[in-house]
């Protein structure tokens, strides 16, 4: 390849995409997390159409910081991926960086680091739906694809590229468990998409503006993180469960709520015992889309537009940045 100053690195941290089923027509039982972040390039690679022009002129250097399934990420990971991704975001040969990882917990993944990292170029995730080695696997496309959004793509932010869609990681879900475009944006939508090596960005999408809640820097150690926990309502939910979150210690609870952030009475008294008690208490909505609008009737914290999990992301963060201030 062609050496200039245009470098992509790439990061490897597991997922489907590394993963391998005992046979090539088996893409749901499989292994996660058994080929290295080498090998799956060389397989972007390997696609029998013509090498992109755009990647033609690119210099790949790719590090493996994790071999997981993702849903065994973990806070010390989640650290280490960040501290990885600052060092090399601040290269300044390097112009973006692309991560693969598995797709059951990548948009907690990809939401954390857009409110750590504090750099002007992208970042760019994939994934897989099949294993690596399926008959018609599809992590090779999805990761050439990524790349060349990466190549491509001018100012900071954290992007998912799969399935030929191109989304922002405040607004995409999981949202199926096995077909192959299992990301959804809700109401905002795809920010563009990915056509035979061609980004095409969709002129409506309302791009947020970066929101940095911490600096990867500052971050602790994963055994002082803060334990926030995420307690749903449904029907004749308790209010056993959260009672005990509190007496075992628990720092901040999230609730996803019904509808527009709704709760159960005996679930409402024993939030409002527990926020008397010093945790903090955010309202999400488990519907998939649309977010939770304030009213006169709640009395949670309600005021930011994101899913359960990505608001449980937001509320450790700020936990850190208020202890911090406090020992300041």
């Amino acid at each position: 390849m062609q050496a200039n100053n245009q470098k992509i690195v790439v990061l490897g941290t597991g997922g489907t995409i590394a993963g391998e089923s005992d046979s090539a027509d088996e893409g749901l039982s499989y292994k996660a997390a058994q080929r290295g972040i080498g090998e799956l390039l060389k397989s972007a690679s390997s696609i029998p159409l013509p090498w992109p022009q755009v990647l033609a002129a690119c210099q790949f250097e790719a590090e493996q910081v994790a071999q997981l399934d993702s849903k065994d990420m973990d806070f010390e990971t989640w650290t280490h991926l960040a501290q990885r991704c600052d060092h090399w975001l601040a290269q300044d040969d390097v112009a973006a960086l692309v991560v693969t990882h598995g797709t059951d917990t990548l948009e907690e993944t990809a939401y954390f680091l857009s409110q750590v990292l504090n750099h002007s170029k992208p970042i760019v995730f994939t994934c897989a739906m099949r294993p690596a080695n399926f008959k018609d696997a599809d992590g090779p496309q999805n990761l050439r694809d990524a790349l060349v959004v990466a190549a491509t793509t001018k100012g900071p932010g954290v992007w998912l590229v799969a399935a030929g869609e191109i989304h922002h990681s405040q607004f995409v879900q999981k949202v199926h468990p096995t077909r192959l475009n299992a990301f959804d944006s809700g109401e905002t939508g795809a920010a563009g998409s990915v056509q035979k090596d061609t980004v095409l960005w969709f002129e409506n999408f309302p791009q947020p503006l970066p929101n940095l809640r911490w600096h990867v820097s500052h971050l602790p150690v994963a055994a002082q993180w803060p334990w926030v926990e995420i307690v749903m309502n449904y029907v004749n939910a308790s209010h056993q469960h959260v009672d005990a979150l509190v007496n075992a210690g628990v720092q901040g609870l999230v609730i996803a709520g019904t509808g527009n952030g709704s709760v159960s009475s005996k679930m409402k008294e024993s939030l409002v015992r527990a926020q008397m008690a010093k945790v903090q208490i955010r309202l999400s909505s488990r519907c998939n889309q649309g977010a939770v609008v304030p009213t006169s009737s709640h009395v949670f914290d309600a005021h930011e537009a994101l899913s359960p999990a990505k608001t449980r992301v937001a509320l450790l963060l700020d936990i850190m940045s208020e202890r911090q201030s406090h020992c300041a």
